[in-house]
């Protein structure tokens, strides 16, 4: 990424125009690390992208409701799972799976979604965080295809694609991890 920074659709006359409708190009699904923000990372303004985040970008009925009101309701043919390095939610489900112990309250809900990753990548031989954080991007991007008949419907017939990234903190660089269906993105949309 560039560090040439255009802060689009972000004036009185964008925000004026989008009180009646939004129109967002894509959908991001992302974690709710702070270090995190959609529209800093990539440089859009309002309206620009529909943002649901959870910590460790977790699926459950809530944020596949609010994807599928993405994809059905405003027609956005492209969802971004971005994850990062030093994730905390993907910390916590790999010391759980190593302790055997889960933490308290609604946080192990959060490592419960996310342990299935780290026993896939585990098992794989790949033990590091970074490859743990990398195999819960796709797990998800796979997830939001299959557990959603409307996303998955939306996919096979090529109106929509999901993309799972993961995002360096420090040099604030994506890399592309995992891709499901292909659609084509009119430039002008963007």
């Amino acid at each position: 990424m560039a560090d040439e920074r255009k802060h689009p659709h972000q004036d009185v006359h964008s925000r004026s125009r989008m009180a009646v409708k939004q129109r967002p190009f894509a959908i991001f699904f992302g974690c709710a690390d702070s270090r995190v923000a959609a529209e800093i990372i990539f440089d859009q303004g309002l309206g620009d992208l529909f943002v649901v985040r959870t910590a460790g970008h977790v699926v459950d009925p809530s944020v596949l409701g609010s994807l599928e009101f993405g994809v059905g309701v405003l027609d956005c043919p492209l969802i971004v799972v971005l994850g990062h390095d030093s994730c905390g939610a993907v910390a916590a489900a790999i010391e759980s799976v190593e302790t055997g112990r889960m933490p308290p309250g609604f946080l192990r809900d959060i490592v419960e979604r996310v342990a299935p990753s780290v026993l896939v990548a585990t098992r794989q031989g790949r033990t590091s965080p970074a490859e743990i954080e990398c195999e819960h991007v796709a797990q998800t991007a796979q997830l939001l295809a299959t557990r959603s008949a409307l996303i998955s419907d939306y996919v096979e017939a090529g109106r929509v694609a999901i993309v799972g990234a993961e995002y360096d903190l420090a040099h604030g660089q994506i890399r592309v991890i995992e891709v499901v269906g292909d659609v084509e993105i009119d430039p002008e949309d963007t």
